[in-house]
């Protein structure tokens, strides 16, 4: 009796495995992507200039509680001597860093009061 020998099943390579390994990638980063929303309305975000040379002798401090120096001069001093300069050339503040921001905000109003239009807040590189 001649038996028929059974024919050799082509083994293929299952991608199953693959699939759901993409599938659970595809997952976890819809999962843990944060969609930022779009800004309301068109921003022209303020460059900084690094190793800009700042002029010395137009920089206003402001120490963390809000005392004012210039040119050497303090307090209502410093203001006055503010009062006398150029208005057209630009100021340089330097604040310490944990002065408050409304306190900040203020001293920027003053010296818009006092005719200063241009003012840099100069910072710490990172």
């Amino acid at each position: 009796m001649q038996f028929k020998r059974p024919s050799r099943r082509r083994t293929t390579e299952s991608v199953v495995p693959m699939i759901n390994v993409v599938f659970l990638l595809l997952i976890f980063f819809m999962m843990s992507a944060r969609i930022a929303p779009a800004p309301p309305f068109d921003l022209t975000l303020p460059t900084a200039v690094q190793n800009a040379a700042l002029e010395e002798d137009r920089a206003l401090y402001l120490s963390a509680d809000g005392a004012v120096g210039f040119q050497g001069l303090l307090g209502a001093k410093a203001w006055a001597a503010l009062g006398v300069l150029d208005k057209t050339q630009e100021l340089t503040v330097r604040a310490d860093a944990d002065l408050p921001a409304p306190m900040l905000a203020a001293v920027l109003a003053k010296l818009a009061a006092m005719g200063i239009s241009s003012a840099s807040l100069a910072l710490r590189a990172p």
